[in-house]
C-alpha cells in the first residue's frame, strides 16, 4: 500500500537528511527514494523552493574534474525542521491511535 505524499512530508525528510550531512543532489534524491515514492526530477523544485524560504544554502565543490552542487541546512531549515517533527509525532500517534486500536467486540 503506499501513501500519499504531501510537501511538509518531503520537506521534512530532505531537511533530516541534510541535518545530518552536506549532500549533493544526486545522493540526496537516491537517499529520500529510498524511503518514498518519488521521480528524480521531484526533488530539485523542493531544493529550490527550501534555498529561497531561507532553509538551505548551496555551494559547490570540485569532483572528478566538475563541480557538483552540494546543500547545506540553515538555522531557519532546522527550525522548520524541529516544526516537522512535531508535527510528524502528532500525525503519526493519532493515525496510529486509529489503525493499531485492537478491535472490541461483544459478540
Amino acid at each position: 500500500m503506499t501513501f500519499a505524499m504531501g510537501t511538509p512530508l518531503l520537506d521534512g525528510c530532505v531537511l533530516a537528511i541534510l541535518d545530518q550531512e552536506d549532500t549533493y543532489g544526486y545522493a540526496l534524491t537516491q537517499r529520500v527514494k529510498g524511503v518514498l515514492d518519488i521521480s528524480e526530477s521531484t526533488l530539485y523544485p523542493v531544493l529550490r523552493r527550501l534555498q529561497k524560504e531561507g532553509c538551505l544554502t548551496v555551494y559547490d565543490q570540485p569532483y572528478q574534474g566538475r563541480n557538483r552542487r552540494y546543500y547545506a541546512i540553515t538555522h531557519a531549515g532546522k527550525r522548520r525542521l524541529a516544526e516537522a517533527r512535531r508535527e510528524w509525532r502528532m500525525f503519526r500517534d493519532s493515525v496510529e491511535s486509529l489503525l493499531l486500536k485492537e478491535e472490541t467486540s461483544d459478540d
